[in-house]
Parts: C-alpha cells; sequence; structure tokens
C-alpha cells in the first residue's frame, strides 16, 4: 500500500465531519447513577467517548495548525463548560486531556481555573484502591476495588500533560504511579499482553481478557506518557520494557486485513477497528521515535491500511465495538455489538495524523 499526504489529509476532512455529525440513535442507553440516559456517542456529551474524540482533535491541530480545528475545540469547551461540567469520575476526566493540550499551547486563561480545580478534585477526591491506584468508578456504576486498563487513558495522561504544562510535578509524579501500578496488576507476565481488569475484592483478572481495546490504550498511553512528560530515566526504560513484551505478542496476532481481533488471542472473535487504529498510531509513533524494530512500522502500516478500508464515505469509522464494561467471561467481549463512536473516529484521527508526521518528515509511507 502507497499512501501520499493528500489522500491522507482528505480522509481526515471527513473523518472530522464525521465526528461532529454522530448522533444518538436511541439503540444504546447507558443510564447514568441518577436514572438519566446517557450519550457515550453523540459529539455533544462530556464523557469519555467525546473526550478521546476531543484528544484526536487536538492532536489534528498540534499537527497542522488547523484555526477552524481550533475553533471547534475552543467553542466545545466553551459550551460544555457554560452548561456546567458533570461529577467526577474517571469516564468524565477524559475530556480534560484535550484541554490540556490546547491550553499548553495557547495559556488562554478561560481555561486554567478549569484545569487546576478538575486535578485538584482528581488528586483529593477520585477513590482509590488498595496500593493507591484510582478505582474505575464511571458515570453510572461504582466498581470497587477495580482497575481498569481504560483509567490510564482517561485520567494518568490528563495529570502527566497539564502537571508537566503547568509545572504541577505533583500531578506528574502521581500519573507516573498509576502507570506503574496498573502494570503491576493489569500486564499478564506469560504472554505480555494486559488483561482487561483487576478487582482487589477476590484478587483475580476477571475473564482474564486480553481485550484489544484495552490494550490499544496501553500501547498509546506509554508512548504518549513519554512524547508529553518528562520521566525519570529508570520510569521510561520500564515502561519501554513493558510495551516491547506487549506488541512483540501483539505482531503475530495481527491478522491478514491488518486489524486485530477484539479478544486479541481468540480467532473466534470479530476484528475491530478503534483497536486496530490505536495500535497503528501507536506503532507508527514508536517508529518515529527511535523505539522498537522495522516490524512495528511494518505492522503499523498494516493497521493504517485496515483503518482506511474502515472509513465511509460520510467519514465515519466501521466496525467499532461499542462501550465494553468488565466481562467475567469471555463471550461478553464477542457479543458487543458494533456501533460508530466517538473514540473509534478519535483513534482513527489519530493513526492517520502519525502517518502524515512520517510523510512531512520524509519517510516513506508504503
Amino acid at each position: 500500500m502507497t499512501v501520499d499526504g493528500a489522500r491522507l489529509r482528505q480522509q481526515l476532512d471527513k473523518l472530522v465531519a464525521g465526528t461532529t455529525q454522530l448522533r444518538h440513535d436511541g439503540r444504546f442507553d447507558e443510564p447514568n447513577l441518577d436514572g438519566s440516559a446517557g450519550d457515550y456517542i453523540s459529539f455533544q456529551s462530556w464523557e469519555w467517548p467525546q473526550g478521546v474524540g476531543l484528544y484526536g482533535l487536538a492532536r489534528l491541530w498540534l499537527h497542522g495548525g488547523d484555526a477552524n480545528v481550533r475553533a471547534l475545540l475552543e467553542d466545545w469547551y466553551a459550551a460544555r463548560i457554560a452548561e456546567g461540567l458533570p461529577p467526577l469520575n474517571v469516564n468524565t476526566t477524559a475530556p480534560m486531556l484535550a484541554l490540556s493540550l490546547l491550553w499548553r499551547e495557547t495559556r488562554d486563561e478561560r481555561w486554567t481555573p478549569v484545569l487546576n480545580a478538575w486535578a485538584d478534585k482528581v488528586m483529593k477526591e477520585l477513590p482509590r484502591t488498595k496500593e493507591g491506584a484510582f478505582e474505575h468508578n464511571v458515570s453510572d456504576k461504582i466498581n470497587a476495588g477495580e482497575l481498569w486498563d481504560d483509567t490510564i487513558y482517561m485520567v494518568g495522561l490528563f495529570l502527566a500533560t497539564f502537571g508537566a504544562a503547568s509545572g504541577r510535578q505533583e500531578l506528574v509524579q502521581e500519573a507516573i504511579r498509576q502507570f506503574l501500578v496498573h502494570s503491576r496488576y493489569l500486564s499478564d507476565p506469560e504472554t505480555g499482553l494486559w488483561f482487561h481488569g483487576w478487582t482487589f475484592e477476590g484478587r483475580h483478572n476477571f475473564a482474564r481478557a486480553r481485550w484489544a481495546r484495552g490494550n490499544a490504550w496501553i500501547t498509546a498511553a506509554i508512548l504518549d506518557l513519554i512524547e508529553l512528560t518528562p520521566l525519570p530515566p529508570a520510569v521510561e526504560k520500564f515502561l519501554v520494557g513493558v510495551l516491547e513484551s506487549q506488541v512483540e505478542a501483539l505482531l503475530p496476532l495481527q491478522t491478514g486485513s491488518g486489524a486485530w481481533r477484539t479478544l486479541l488471542d481468540d480467532a473466534s472473535s470479530y476484528e475491530e477497528i478503534s483497536a486496530t487504529a490505536g495500535f497503528g498510531y501507536a506503532l507508527l509513533k514508536a517508529s518515529r521515535q527511535g523505539i522498537g524494530t522495522p516490524a512495528w512500522k511494518e505492522a503499523g502500516l498494516k493497521a493504517l491500511s485496515a483503518v482506511l478500508a474502515n472509513i465511509d464515505t460520510d467519514g465515519t469509522v466501521l466496525n467499532v465495538s461499542y462501550g465494553t464494561r468488565m466481562g467475567h467471561d469471555l463471550q461478553f467481549y464477542k457479543d458487543i455489538p458494533i456501533q460508530p463512536t466517538g473514540y473509534g473516529q478519535a483513534l482513527a484521527i489519530l493513526c492517520l495524523v502519525e502517518a502524515l508526521e512520517h510523510i512531512e518528515n520524509g519517510a516513506q509511507v508504503a
């Protein structure tokens, strides 16, 4: 496959349009704790799918400086903040990551008190498990004593990014702590892949699911952390070692289409594009950062091909699994329905932007 920059930019324009036009169609209602209907699909809600979507848009803006994308981000945050922010939990923290990047570059004083106040609440109020990990509580459920892959992306990267940009080193150190504790309980020493979750109430990894999107959060988060935040050398070396073990296990599991399955090591589970986009983004970024072997870039390019093949004419990313709670058996993951989502859009945007980085740095993407 040969990809030129013009095609990638064309597809990125479609993806941005597709992201902002997503609408909740009523098929999948996620009730909040107060019984009101949650919205994990459309662009207007303050939740984790929109938060990841905003991060993709912020990365696109950082890459090209598009004034329209910046305006889209600023207008979104101004409107949501004026409406009033939701209660604190892991998932409602996700939109703060893109806002921290926007603030880092612009130092717009509109966002300073919002970011500081939310960071303070995370540090003081977000419930913790044993050993100080953030308990993966979400808008519609308390997951007592549980660690999930997702927490690293939804909370850890925000603390690291805003902490580094603001000089609040206590936030950076907390982010590092979260990466290390989650690595201890979720990284599978037998395979190198990551389990979806761990509970201190029974001390087990639930279904021991090596779930694709959860693994993609980790692959991408480690590389984003290294890029966004200066780390102590020992911590960086440790995390790169964890990453290398994971990728060594991932590469043989990539399918002929370039995608990965929703259960990475289960050939009877379906191919899933949000995880594939996350892996593609991370593997291409690792190659650009000089991490890994040439096989990493090759796998990243195959993933890019699979992502491009799953963008429809309206800019909607297809074959994305819907929001996935903690499964207590492996069949649970195979039964998750397919549904366009903000995070599917965002992970595709991240993958295509990283491919553009390669082209514009003079590397061949073929």
